[in-house]
């Protein structure tokens, strides 16, 4: 199996627990989701692992993996952590980057482009992953770096289906240019507000979208 096509499956079973097709507490059976899926065990038991490193599947005694329950403010909490970090990592990295980062940084912000101009959001979001770690990168602080990355890979999955709110992956794409401009630039206070409000948005777009969500599924159950 293919990098692409092992993200394509971890994706969508992410997915499965983000909206709601996978209960809280429920077990995953890797035998069950193998077929389901119409994959062997193996990358499902490797995709389970790694939604456990993100806290969204627990795996418990006699039980084998479940579905973990993340409560909303917890996910909120990690918005506004992840937002300062970012702010952070962005201040520095006007102030520190070189040559080579802005080089990656542009290349960065081209792919993005271009994935927008296709309205493929999970491109973009992978694309938008390159583009923020560049940034990480950029600010030359190892230990920063590590943490952005850590708290980047947790909210992977809220990050990544908060852009198919509408017209949001055109907003996400228009402040991308503005904190490249900040950077370059050397401003590091406007490029510290530009990626903290960039990330901070991003819970209250989650919370559109659990709300989205829960409308969807109300409706599944009343045609039900």
């Amino acid at each position: 199996m293919g990098e692409n096509t092992f993200h394509k499956l971890r994706d969508e079973i992410e997915n499965g627990i983000v909206i709601g097709e996978f209960s809280p507490g429920e077990r995953l059976d890797e035998v069950q989701l193998a077929r389901r899926y119409g994959v062997s065990r193996t990358p499902i038991r490797e995709a389970l692992m790694q939604l456990s490193a993100i806290g969204l599947v627990e795996t418990r005694a006699r039980r084998g993996a479940v579905v973990a329950d993340p409560a909303p403010q917890r996910v909120f909490e990690m918005f506004e952590v992840m937002a300062e970090v970012e702010g952070m990592a962005g201040a520095l990295a006007a102030r520190r980057y070189t040559d080579e980062d802005r080089r990656l940084l542009t290349e960065a912000h081209k792919a993005c482009e271009a994935a927008a101009r296709r309205e493929d959001t999970d491109e973009y979001y992978y694309e938008n992953e390159i583009f923020h770690r560049a940034i990480y990168a950029a600010s030359h602080s190892g230990f920063l770096e590590e943490q952005c990355i850590a708290l980047h890979r947790r909210l992977r999955p809220y990050r990544r289906l908060q852009l198919r709110v509408r017209n949001r992956m055109k907003v996400s794409l228009r402040e991308h240019g503005e904190i490249v401009e900040a950077i370059f630039s050397g401003d590091a206070e406007l490029a510290r507000n530009l990626l903290r409000g960039h990330v901070a948005v991003q819970g209250d777009r989650f919370s559109d979208l659990v709300s989205s969500l829960g409308k969807q599924e109300r409706r599944s159950s009343a045609g039900g």
